[in-house]
């Protein structure tokens, strides 16, 4: 028997008639008109500016900003320069967001749960919270944490002190916060590695669960691993315990840390706002499961805490991830919104540069870069995470 011969190598077609090279063609024909606009249009506004006057180019970034920042967690002077105050701006939001999206995850998870509920009251309390939240304007809805916290709330002669050394007001959140010592890297440091400790038993536990089918215990171990972490490098460290304590005075309380009333005000509206999308997205991507995997749960004597943390949102999240990934983007740009009750993030201080400077178009330009760049972070983190969240089929 013959062996068959080897497929002849295919060549080209450099053709009119190639599909190929036609559509190669067409898009780079497409990428010049795009490109040719774009550069007439930017040599068309930079003349037209030339012509009457008004400056451009990024040169004011260096140049002293004039102007203070409220609340930032960088130390700022109004002697320097445009570009950190930007940075600081940037601070602010990420400060905001960060935070925003964790709470907003744990709550809408939460929530979402609770909307399956054979729990009544549970049920239709977690439905009542994501109709509301979700059919009102996020806008108005920092107005009216705004008029909470600034309005109802005692003044600091009368702050309420939920906690020994926290105050609460009018003026914002004051608490204690540990002075930083040399030792509290090791602290830190401890800390760490009892994170990457926890990270190790849990995937241990995953995989043993999936050898043999046993569970061992997760949440207890976890925890003790982040305690003997924590305490082991705070006694690596020396032990500093030195506490910042926030003291009353006769007309403010000095000391400690602070959150002004914007931050909480854009901080509650964020979180409370996105976390009711969250729910819904929970709430249907655990709906999607099979309710086959239901019925094998029972079977196997699981109760609904495992069986939702076990088997339903482990499969859910190919359907609940990228929806939420949205929602990420969204709470880290509704943060612009924040501008409308005078917390100092980066839209705030970008037309505080733009009033001060005219450089319109460069201001709005650094705003642009910004969140383009917090989503395609924000993007690749998720997807990255998703790929591994996928179904694994043997």
């Amino acid at each position: 028997m013959k062996p068959a011969r080897p497929a002849p190598p295919r060549r080209r077609d450099w053709s009119w008639r190639s599909q190929a090279l036609r559509g190669l063609v067409y898009q780079v024909v497409a990428l010049l008109l795009v490109f040719g606009a774009g550069y007439y249009l930017l040599g068309n506004t930079l003349e037209n500016m030339r012509l009457r006057g008004i400056k451009s180019g990024f040169d004011f970034l260096l140049q002293p900003a004039g102007f203070s920042i409220g609340e930032s967690i960088i130390p700022f002077d109004s002697a320097e320069s445009y570009l950190k105050a930007f940075g600081v701006g940037l601070s602010n939001t990420l400060r905001v967001a960060l935070l925003g999206i964790a709470l907003a995850t744990l709550l809408g998870t939460l929530i979402g749960v609770g909307r399956l509920s054979s729990n009544y009251l549970l049920r239709t309390l977690c439905g009542i919270y994501v109709e509301f939240f979700r059919n009102v304007p996020l806008l108005l809805q920092l107005f009216i944490w705004y008029f909470i916290l600034t309005e109802t709330l005692p003044s600091i002669e009368e702050a309420l002190r939920p906690l020994p050394g926290f105050f609460f007001s009018k003026n914002g959140l004051q608490f204690p916060v540990p002075h930083w010592e040399p030792g509290q890297a090791y602290t830190l440091a401890g800390l760490v590695t009892g994170v990457i400790a926890s990270g190790f038993w849990i995937r241990s536990s995953r995989r043993h669960f999936e050898q043999s089918g046993h569970q061992r215990t997760v949440v207890w171990p976890v925890l003790m691993l982040l305690v003997v972490g924590l305490v082991l490098g705070w006694l690596a460290g020396g032990s500093p315990s030195a506490m910042d304590v926030p003291e009353k005075s006769e007309l403010n309380v000095v000391g400690g840390g602070s959150v002004t009333p914007e931050y909480l005000t854009v901080l509650i509206g964020l979180t409370i706002y996105t976390a009711a999308y969250i729910a819904e997205i929970v709430r249907g991507g655990i709906q999607s499961v099979p309710f086959g995997q239901h019925e094998a749960s029972t079977s196997l004597g699981l109760s609904r805490s495992q069986e939702v943390r076990l088997v339903l949102l482990p499969q859910a999240l190919r359907v609940i991830v990228p929806p939420v990934t949205s929602q990420y983007l969204n709470l880290t740009k509704n943060s612009s919104l924040a501008v409308a009750v005078g917390y100092p993030e980066l839209v705030s201080i970008s037309t505080t540069s733009l009033n001060q400077t005219g450089r319109a178009i460069e201001c709005i330009a650094v705003i642009m870069a910004c969140y383009l760049t917090l989503s395609l972070l924000t993007s690749w983190f998720m997807n990255a995470y998703n790929r591994r969240s996928l179904l694994k089929e043997r």
